[in-house]
């Protein structure tokens, strides 16, 4: 996405959860279709404090979020156990993926892959390169777009992206489903992703699409289903229990939500000195 600074963010959400006038795209109404999708995962507060023209607007309250699960990731064809601990945010945009994968009759890999604004960078340890002597922070810079894609694929992520992209955000009805489109920038221009709401406006499912043949590769799905609020401090914040993930009609990873910590955790991802002076390349 393109890169704002945090408060200048805040604020765009927060008008455009609260903007009271109807916009129609089409047979669609956009404004409504959009509240309904953040209301549905509860992203959005809306105060009932004062009047018509004094009510505070309503506010994004999802900024942070942790999640462990266990399921099934490829690995050179074959599905392999795996348990997943994700820490992701918005504010900035960043995510820490830990993968632990255990092959049949083999032993346990883990790794640890980070992203955050448009650097990327795996970890032999969490921190690792930030002290040194502690750990190794190897760059990445070649699977930027992937991981950052995967943060703006999931349903919280759609709904800030649709709001961000004002009117170039497409709301449409098909085959009695309705759907959400919103073009993607910064580093993700071109991706274009879609999002399928069910009958009570939760996304069931998301599609990224390249306008061009050069980021074809980023061409996926992601599938949500069993939504719930997983975090173990109840906050209503809906978050789905599981997650498939496909490319190219492949699934490369399917995971059953444990825990999906929703109340802000305190979570930070600070860039490696190494990582910083790295190529700046987004392309794979």
């Amino acid at each position: 996405m393109r890169t704002l600074p945090s408060a200048a963010l805040t604020v765009a959400i927060a008008v455009a959860l609260s903007t009271p006038a109807v916009q129609a795209q089409g047979a669609a109404d956009r404004a409504k279709v959009l509240r309904a999708a953040a209301d549905a995962l509860g992203m959005g507060r809306w105060s009932d404090i004062g009047g018509a023209n004094t009510r505070l607007p309503g506010i994004d309250i999802v900024n942070t979020m942790e999640l462990q699960g266990s399921g099934t990731t490829d690995m050179g064809g074959r599905q392999v156990k795996t348990d997943f601990h994700i820490a992701l945010g918005y504010n900035p945009v960043a995510a820490r993926v830990e993968l632990t994968r255990t092959p049949d009759g083999g032993s346990a890999q883990h790794t640890i892959e980070t992203v955050r604004d448009t650097y990327a960078w795996n970890e032999s340890e969490i921190g690792a390169g930030l002290v040194a002597g502690k750990g190794v922070a190897t760059p990445a810079m070649a699977a930027v777009r992937e991981r950052l894609l995967h943060i703006w694929m999931l349903p919280y992520g759609v709904v800030k992206a649709a709001y961000f992209a004002g009117d170039k955000t497409v709301v449409s009805t098909a085959a009695g489903g309705t759907t959400i489109s919103a073009p993607l920038s910064g580093p993700l221009a071109g991706i274009t992703v879609k999002a399928t709401l069910d009958a009570n406006s939760l996304i069931t499912k998301v599609e990224a699409r390249a306008d061009s043949a050069a980021l074809a590769n980023l061409n996926s799905e992601a599938e949500y289903s069993n939504y719930a609020d997983h975090a173990e401090v109840l906050t209503d914040v809906k978050t789905p229990g599981r997650v498939v993930l496909k490319q190219a009609g492949r699934t490369v990873a399917d995971m059953t939500v444990k825990t999906w910590e929703t109340n802000n955790p305190y979570l930070v991802f600070p860039i490696p000195p190494n990582v910083k002076s790295a190529p700046a390349t987004t392309s794979r």
